[in-house]
């Protein structure tokens, strides 16, 4: 594997039930390094530059009231396949589908509100952290 950066962010829910400090945790445990944090709202313009592949589809409207209705945790996060590594700490999109021991399957309750964003390529976290630390 090779040395990676990808973005991930804390959603609205996850800082709103006190996950923060596990979910770092967790990350940590194993063995990346977070290279920048910041706790923040997501504007409008962000929301929508992030998850542009979504518009169209029924739920993104949703989607973008959800994330930016409340302070976030954004990170970017570097290490060995850090993109496959913080795919799988995180679990399957679903929290009713995700594997207890993953941070949705841990702390996700419903779809809308999965806790945490992680993006699925290297590419993509390329994107998503000029998104988000222009």
């Amino acid at each position: 594997m090779a040395l990676e950066k990808t973005y991930s962010m804390i959603k609205p829910d996850g800082v709103r039930n006190g996950h923060i400090g596990e979910i770092i945790a967790r990350f940590e445990r194993a063995g990346l390094t977070i290279e920048r944090m910041e706790l923040g709202m997501v504007t409008l313009e962000q929301a929508k530059a992030n998850y542009a592949e979504h518009e169209g589809k029924p739920f993104y409207e949703g989607l973008i009231k959800y994330v930016t209705s409340g302070p976030v945790v954004k990170m970017v996060i570097s290490g060995e396949g850090a993109v496959k590594k913080c795919r799988s700490l995180m679990g399957a999109t679903n929290p009713a589908e995700a594997a207890p021991g993953t941070i949705r399957g841990d702390f996700g309750l419903v779809m809308d509100e999965n806790v945490i964003h992680g993006s699925d390529s290297v590419a993509s976290a390329e994107r998503e952290i000029g998104v988000f630390f222009a």
